[in-house]
C-alpha cells in the first residue's frame, strides 16, 4: 500500500514539476544565440529574472491617458487578450510593460494568454499557426470568443487608445 502511496504521490508531483517547465520557458535561440522565452508564459516570467529589467522599466515609467482610462475601465473586463511576443524583440520589450500598465490601471481582472516566440515567429510546442502572426507584438482582442481587433507592433495612437477604439466596438453587441 505504502508502493502505490509512494507511486501515485510521485506521479502527481513530477506532473506538475513538467508543466511548470512548460510556462515560462528560457532557451538559447538558434538564430540569435542568446537565452529568449519560449511558449506559454505568464506575468511573472516577465516581471521577474532574465527579462525583468525591461519589461519593470517601461511599466513603471509609462503613463497611460487617465481620461482614456476611465473610458476604458467599465469595458475591459468584457474582452480577453492574447498576446504574441519575443523576449528578443525592441517593439516588444517596449509596448508589454505599457500594456500591462494600461490593463492593470483599467482594473482589467483577467490574465491574458501571453505567447513567447524565438526570431522564428514559432512557439516552441505552442502552436500559433492559426493566430495568422507576422510581426510581434501582437496584441489579440478577443469578444465573446471572436476576434473584434488586435494591435501589431506598435499602436497607431496608444495602446489605451487603441484598446479603447477596439472596445467600442462591443457596445453594439
Amino acid at each position: 500500500m505504502k508502493r502505490i502511496f509512494f507511486l501515485v504521490a510521485f506521479l502527481f508531483l513530477g506532473g506538475e514539476v513538467l508543466m511548470a517547465q512548460q510556462i515560462n520557458r528560457v532557451i538559447v535561440d538558434p538564430a540569435l544565440h542568446r537565452e529568449v522565452l519560449t511558449g506559454l508564459c505568464n506575468r511573472k516570467g516577465l516581471e521577474t529574472g532574465l527579462f525583468s529589467t525591461w519589461f519593470n522599466s517601461q511599466y513603471k515609467n509609462y503613463h497611460p491617458d487617465t481620461n482614456i482610462l476611465k473610458q476604458l475601465a467599465p469595458e475591459i473586463n468584457r474582452v480577453q487578450f492574447t498576446v504574441v511576443f519575443g523576449s528578443w524583440c525592441g517593439d516588444s520589450k517596449r509596448e508589454m510593460g505599457r500594456f500591462f500598465k494600461v490593463l492593470d490601471d483599467a482594473g482589467y481582472h483577467g490574465h491574458p494568454k501571453i505567447i513567447a516566440v524565438q526570431r522564428t515567429l514559432k512557439a516552441g510546442d505552442v502552436d500559433i499557426s492559426d493566430l495568422n502572426i507576422h510581426r510581434i507584438p501582437t496584441f489579440i482582442v478577443d469578444y465573446q470568443g471572436k476576434e473584434i481587433g488586435r494591435i501589431v507592433e506598435s499602436p497607431k495612437t496608444s495602446i489605451e487608445a487603441d484598446l479603447l477604439s477596439i472596445l467600442n466596438k462591443t457596445k453594439d453587441k
